[in-house]
């Protein structure tokens, strides 16, 4: 083969190789970027929601004693997370997902009031210690986009 001929091909070759390169390290970074979770739209948050609660109490015997309930407004996480996938020659899907949900980071502990308290028969009850029930509940105080399955403490 002609001399000027092989360098021609090595040159070739050696262009092929550094175009290769550049572009593999282009996908590279291009993934790398948009493996970063992106918070900057994300819309999570602690919104107030009123609820309707029935709370039911027995006695010592299994018979229903009272039924009491309320209107009470608590605490719901709500919102957009922003999820992806990209191409993955891990994976033997040849995607990589990342999803994230909305959910509570911290909860806390309160009480309320059922204000609306019934016998057996219906009939509202008047006397003071039966008129009204204390209850706990747990709401969220702060909310925020967990990847998907994670547990929260």
């Amino acid at each position: 083969m002609c001399p000027s001929v092989r360098t021609a091909l090595a040159a070739s070759n050696c262009c092929s190789i550094v175009l290769c390169c550049v572009l593999l390290l282009t996908l590279t970074l291009t993934v790398a970027v948009t493996a970063q979770h992106n918070q900057a739209d994300e819309t999570c948050e602690t919104l107030p929601s009123e609820i309707h609660l029935i709370k039911e109490e027995y006695d010592e015997l299994g018979r229903l004693y009272r039924t009491c309930n309320g209107d009470v407004t608590v605490n719901k996480c709500e919102g957009k997370c922003n999820s992806q996938v990209q191409p993955s020659v891990i994976t033997a899907t040849g995607f990589l997902k990342e999803c994230y949900c909305c959910r509570e980071s911290f909860l806390r502990e309160r009480q309320l009031q059922l204000t609306h308290c019934y016998d057996p028969d219906g009939v509202r009850m008047t006397d003071h210690e039966s008129a009204t029930m204390e209850i706990r509940l747990k709401e969220p105080v702060d909310c925020k986009c967990f990847k998907c399955g994670e547990m929260v403490r």
